[in-house]
């Protein structure tokens, strides 16, 4: 915060972005596997905006936390994570009320499946060698399509954007319908809980 302050003199935008998944069923985890991943996910998170509050209200400025459709839909295997960003969403939520009367916006980021190394980490976060991506490539979005998606939401000061198509549909059917989202959800193919057996 410091190096920003001195490099442009206020601080207009924040974005809080910090995380990894933990995958696993609840009974294959430890407690500390969650604590791990509220560590960075969450704490990581209020970290940098307990950091730059002061700042952004003084510029009435933008805040942008990064959560996931995850923090919409928790699926087998994810309870780690998802749980961790079901938290992002509400301190997201929280904020925004907070924040408003003194002309701060707060965004909250969902993305789906993005260009990154995401999901080739293990429970702890440390990337695979082996690994190789279990998502089909035509389900990614590149990073430079997120991130202009993610500036735009931001900049119009919108309380939430989801970014992907498929993350979209699924915030759709969690909020709309959601037992048409357990039938599907019940049905995920065996391959998912196979992958999740080698990443733990």
């Amino acid at each position: 915060m410091a190096r920003a302050l001195a490099e442009w003199g206020r601080l207009d935008v924040v974005v809080a972005n910090a995380g990894f998944g933990a995958p696993g069923t609840f009974a294959a985890l430890t407690i500390e596997d969650y604590r791990r991943q509220f560590e960075t996910n969450v704490f990581g998170l209020m970290r940098t905006v307990k950091a730059a509050l002061p700042e952004v209200l003084k510029s009435r400025g933008r805040i942008a936390l990064v959560g996931s459709v995850a923090g919409y839909v928790a699926t087998a295997g994810t309870s780690a994570y998802a749980m961790s960003k079901f938290a992002v969403r509400a301190l997201a939520q929280a904020l925004r009320y907070e924040v408003r009367r003194d002309g701060v916006s707060v965004t909250h980021i969902a993305p789906g499946f993005v260009e990154s190394e995401f999901r080739l980490k293990d429970a702890r976060g440390e990337l695979r060698p082996d690994a190789q991506e279990n998502v089909p490539a035509w389900l990614i979005v590149s990073n430079r399509v997120a991130a202009r998606a993610i500036v735009r939401a931001v900049m119009r000061r919108r309380r939430e954007a989801v970014i992907t198509a498929h993350g979209k549909l699924l915030v759709l059917l969690a909020r709309h319908f959601p037992r048409l989202l357990d039938f599907v959800l019940l049905r995920a193919p065996a391959w998912r809980e196979r992958d999740l057996a080698e990443r733990t």
